[in-house]
């Protein structure tokens, strides 16, 4: 099975208890699949908790850092997809660096940021 990257949106259901995120997460786990997401990402649905069910779902998740490459790859990338959400731009950086498929809530931002890079994204929409 291949990689899988988290973006926001993914969080969100998570912690708003979505049946279909969390059966989904559940299927990774046992497949043997540690979904990633950006410490970016994890700061845009970050509210200081208690916020239970996004910790559990960040118990089987790896939370990756964003260096200063990927950083300004993302900013580029916002300029050349005339979008404007950076969380969007590192989601799919760090997803086509890994070959990932991205669990987003925003699929049509994630599309054009990967088409102006000249690169296609799989999605699964939650």
């Amino acid at each position: 099975m291949r990689g899988v990257t988290y973006d926001a949106g993914a969080l969100i259901a998570a912690e708003r208890g979505s049946e279909e995120m969390w059966g989904y997460h559940r299927l990774l786990l046992d497949s043997g699949v540690r979904p990633r997401l950006s410490a970016a990402v994890l700061g845009q649905v970050w509210r200081g908790g208690p916020q239970a069910r996004l910790s559990r779902l960040l118990s089987g998740c790896r939370v990756v850092p964003l260096t200063e490459s990927q950083a300004r790859t993302a900013g580029a990338a916002l300029a050349s997809s005339r979008t404007e959400d950076l969380i969007d731009a590192v989601v799919v950086i760090i997803a086509l660096a890994r070959g990932d498929v991205v669990v987003t809530s925003d699929p049509d931002d994630m599309r054009r940021i990967a088409r102006a890079l000249g690169r296609s994204l799989t999605l699964s929409v939650v």
